[in-house]
């Protein structure tokens, strides 16, 4: 099957692949801060703000629960680095999550559109 003219697949180590990067924040106005400074250093070009969700883990050997309020950032994998540090420089949490999966196939003008905000020298990438 071929893939439609308006879609986009990424290869495997194309540092212009687009990707999607989870983390989660303990409150509303937390991951409202977050947010705003991811986009305002220019590391993603969308972040969505997730309903609150309940979360349970294991933490320091205690079974733990709580309310997060999940970010999920659209980047690239030459981006990955300088969001993860935006994003350890602002989170309250010891060891927060941050985890990445690859966008294999999407709408190509919209990936064009992440690949476009992230990846120019007018927006300080690196």
């Amino acid at each position: 099957m071929q893939a439609s003219a308006s879609s986009q697949q990424a290869a495997d180590g194309d540092d212009a692949a687009v990707i999607a990067v989870l983390t989660n924040l303990p409150d509303a106005d937390t991951a409202t801060r977050l947010s705003r400074a991811l986009l305002e250093a220019r590391v993603c070009a969308c972040v969505n703000r997730l309903a609150p969700v309940q979360s349970e883990y294991w933490w320091q050997d205690k079974l733990e629960q709580a309310t997060e309020w999940p970010l999920l950032a659209k980047t690239t994998r030459a981006r990955y680095a300088a969001l993860e540090a935006v994003i350890r420089a602002n989170h309250p949490y010891d060891v927060p999550e941050i985890i990445a999966w690859p966008v294999s196939q999407g709408f190509g003008p919209y990936l064009a559109w992440v690949r476009d905000e992230v990846g120019g020298a007018a927006h300080g990438a690196e």
